[in-house]
């Protein structure tokens, strides 16, 4: 009987490792591949802003007009807010089509082809260019003096940004059910300003999956590197429905924090993605 306990612990160990700060850091030193990507925390982004918004917003248009558009209400609201009477609906795709069609890739959760690693996230059709925003992560948004221990307890799914912003995305839990309260506590009138379906199986937002991107290994080296986006004021309201994150405080004084991770080389339908846990670019 304790036997078998102590496998069961063990194979569950070999999956939690892959997400355990200490563990990671420890085996670094052993990692000559990923030891020479680590340059710390960067100050030069990989790809500019505006380059993250217009993947985003070329997505999210599309995205819009697979769930229909608007409501008339939501029309009504937005032609009161906006001055402009836009026409909004179109032909219906799916979400997995709707990226390949803008993005020219796709990316799925499936599991890892590391050993005992769980679940991971691979590109199945297309290609991936360098310089590309592949995935978001999704989740509540900490501010560095928001409490967050009850939410962090065997919480692997912490994600620290280089000025102390987290971000939890944890699809499970409290966590779960924090994100959950704080998006509907800021619905503007009739828009939802975040989007709550990267807690199930099938994300309407088809990049909000970046939390499950697996740390690299000596044989598997990072593809993807995270980098820090802030949503700019001008992000068209009827499209932020489709982000995967919110603050945990409405009287946040900051923009809304995103995490990005864009791909490090050419990635081929078929790859993993692995990022660097100890790579952010600033």
């Amino acid at each position: 009987m304790f036997a078998a306990a102590l496998r069961r612990l063990k194979t569950k160990w070999k999956s939690y490792r892959h997400r355990f700060v200490p563990w990671v850091a420890c085996n670094l030193s052993k990692n000559e591949k990923t030891l020479r990507k680590v340059a710390g925390r960067s100050e030069d982004k990989l790809i500019c802003d505006d380059q993250v918004s217009q993947s985003l917003l070329q997505l999210f248009t599309v995205l819009l007009d697979n769930h229909g558009g608007i409501n008339p209400d939501q029309a009504h609201f937005l032609t009161h807010v906006t001055g402009k009477n836009k026409h909004y609906g179109g032909h219906h795709v799916c979400e997995q089509q709707a990226m390949l069609q803008t993005l020219g890739f796709c990316i799925e959760r499936r599991p890892s082809s590391l050993t005992s690693a769980g679940t991971g996230v691979f590109v199945i059709k297309g290609d991936v260019p360098k310089g590309t925003t592949v995935a978001m992560y999704p989740g509540t948004v900490y501010q560095p003096y928001h409490p967050i221990l009850l939410q962090s307890i065997r919480n692997p799914f912490v994600f620290r940004c280089i000025d102390g912003v987290l971000i939890d995305g944890n699809d499970k839990g409290l966590s779960r059910i924090v994100f959950r309260s704080c998006s509907g506590r800021d619905r503007l009138g009739p828009f939802l300003t975040s989007d709550t379906s990267w807690l199930t199986n099938s994300p309407q937002n088809p990049l909000a999956v970046g939390q499950y991107v697996n740390n690299c290994s000596n044989e598997m080296p990072a593809n993807v590197c995270y980098q820090e986006y802030d949503v700019p004021d001008r992000f068209p309201l009827e499209l932020r429905q489709f982000l995967p994150n919110v603050n945990y405080s409405q009287d946040t004084q900051r923009p809304l924090r995103c995490v990005v991770l864009v791909s490090l080389r050419d990635i081929t339908a078929g790859e993993e993605l692995f990022s660097n846990y100890y790579t952010i670019v600033h």
